[in-house]
């Protein structure tokens, strides 16, 4: 039995998130695994390197799963490219580590944030940028952002009441851009909280309409209540761009 190493791209808006769900068969994990599972008939588990929520949209995703066939990568690849839906692609499949393990062993994540600040609806890309209603200023958002950088504890960002983990974690940047009629914030760390970055997103974007100052962030991450922070941005502009390893972790 081989641990297969996957990198795949999909659109989540149809999605209840990665991971499974109770009476529903809508999941990103759940169509891998019905697949795979006909194509080797076995079931198998399909590991991701993390869970994005309903609606998030993922460009390389990275998973493991072990199992047993004689098709070669790319026959697997194409089988799973057949046979999944269109608004899911397996970029990649190759053979990894037996002990390579696409979540306990990702050191680091990038997410982009994308809002859209034109005059016009965005028709075409609706399903995935978020339209506020207001243009957000960005320098103020790019120094509130300076504030979130590095190791904190994100409790006052974190989406989840009960969580009992640590919520300390640690984001290595955060680059805020504009391009024609369109804002990315993308996020590089170590690890993100359930709607950390949405949350984290529409705190921005309350100090880039002047409802927050920057400086107020420093009182934010003290706080430690998440009621103290900003609106939780739609799903639909956050997609997942990469998942960091070590190189040797792959072998």
């Amino acid at each position: 039995m081989k641990n297969y190493k996957m990198i795949i791209s999909y659109d989540g808006s149809r999605y209840y998130g990665w991971e499974h769900q109770p009476n529903t068969e809508l999941t990103i994990q759940g169509k891998l695994e019905a697949v795979l599972a006909e194509m080797i008939g076995n079931p198998v588990e399909v590991i991701g390197a993390g869970r994005t929520d309903a609606g998030v949209h993922a460009k390389a995703m990275v998973a493991n799963v072990h199992m047993e066939t004689s098709m070669s990568e790319k026959e697997i690849c194409d089988y799973m490219n057949r046979y999944l839906p269109e608004d899911i692609c397996i970029r990649e499949v190759k053979v990894a580590g037996e002990r390579f393990h696409s979540r306990y062993n990702a050191m680091g994540k990038t997410y982009c944030y994308t809002c859209y600040v034109g005059d016009k609806k965005p028709v075409f890309n609706r399903k995935y940028v978020y339209v506020p209603d207001h243009i957000p200023d960005i320098t103020r958002m790019r120094k509130a952002a300076g504030y979130l950088v590095g190791e904190h504890d994100f409790k006052s960002f974190c989406g989840n009441p009960k969580m009992k983990k640590s919520t300390v974690r640690e984001i290595y940047s955060i680059d805020i851009t504009q391009s024609g009629s369109y804002m990315n914030m993308t996020y590089h760390g170590s690890g993100f909280l359930q709607y950390m970055i949405r949350i984290l997103s529409g705190t921005l974007l309350e100090v880039g309409f002047g409802k927050r100052t920057p400086e107020s962030m420093v009182e934010l991450l003290e706080a430690k209540e998440r009621a103290k922070a900003g609106f939780t941005a739609p799903a639909k502009g956050l997609c997942l761009l990469k998942v960091d390893y070590y190189k040797s972790i792959n072998d």
